[in-house]
């Protein structure tokens, strides 16, 4: 059977083409998959059917009917800790290898699935998901129990007051100890998998660094996000030429020995949408990022 996907428009992403705001979400896949599923019907906006070419406006529910049912509760293959949990939200420290919610080709054994009847608001296909990481980023993010605890955090994200640090580890060395990225990203033409630097159909993107060690011709960097796009440190670092260790998609494949990216979302704060209180997460290097750190070091010292 078919399955039906809500997906809520936030107020970031008002005024997306409907075919590249469904790309975005990963929920479809390509803007071409999303094109076409639009025009066999499979999509509708607020109960109607749409064109391709539609903007997209804040608070708007989109419906797509999948060709394959995507709701499963399969857990997932690796484990994930919960670091805090309340009425309102949880804060999940994810592993490496974990996917956040369904997308094509990662159907079954997502974060979200995992944590059905724990999290909820919003979409059907991704209750409570406030923001994401990407299946091979490891660390901290925060997921909604209740819808109003998920717009309020959604919001906030868009005021960019919610604080999200990374730690990476780059090839590369900046003539500066401090940088800001800022260049719109969308779909590479060339390669709809990839994300590229783009001019036009593209979004918003401003990513912050701090370089805080130097080892030899690599850098260890603090990152933070003002905004949140598909792969977006990833690629803003790789345009710097301090592409991120160990990226098989933009960066230094294999390097350090690592099978995924050194990017570790190590810091997290926002202010409780209930008690307003400052909320500050932590967490540690896993295991393959601090082993390869420590092979750099060694590197650096020769």
């Amino acid at each position: 059977m078919s399955q039906p996907i809500e997906i809520v428009v936030t107020a970031d992403e008002a005024g997306e083409r409907l075919d590249q705001f469904l790309a975005s979400e990963e929920t479809i896949g390509s803007r071409a998959q999303a094109a076409k599923a639009i025009d066999r019907g499979q999509v509708l906006v607020e109960g109607r059917t749409a064109k391709k070419s539609d903007r997209v406006e804040a608070g708007q529910v989109v419906v797509f009917t999948a060709d394959d049912a995507i709701a499963d509760t399969s857990q997932p293959a690796v484990e994930f800790s919960i670091d805090y949990e309340d009425d309102d939200l949880l804060v999940v420290d994810k592993p490496a290898g974990l996917v956040v919610h369904p997308a094509p080709g990662n159907r079954s054994g997502t974060l979200s699935q995992a944590l059905a009847g724990r999290a909820g608001g919003g979409d059907s296909a991704r209750p409570g998901i406030v923001h994401r990481l990407d299946k091979e980023t490891s660390g901290l993010l925060v997921v909604a129990k209740n819808d109003r605890t998920l717009r309020s955090l959604q919001e906030a994200l868009t005021r960019r007051e919610v604080r999200r640090q990374y730690t990476a580890l780059v090839r590369g060395r900046s003539d500066s100890q401090s940088g800001t990225v800022d260049a719109p990203l969308g779909r590479d033409r060339r390669n709809p998998e990839n994300i590229a630097i783009r001019d036009d159909s593209s979004r918003e993107a401003i990513t912050h660094f701090q370089v805080v060690e130097e080892l030899g011709p690599r850098s260890l960097l603090h990152v933070r996000l003002e905004t949140g796009r598909t792969h977006q440190i990833r690629v803003h670092l790789a345009a710097i030429d301090m592409p991120v260790c160990g990226d098989p998609q933009y960066g230094a494949k294999g390097d350090l020995g690592l099978d995924r990216q050194f990017l570790h979302a190590s810091e997290l704060s926002f202010h409780h949408p209930t008690s307003e209180e400052l909320m500050v997460f932590g967490s540690r290097l896993p295991a393959d990022l601090a082993t390869a750190l420590e092979v750099a070091r060694a590197d650096s010292a020769r």
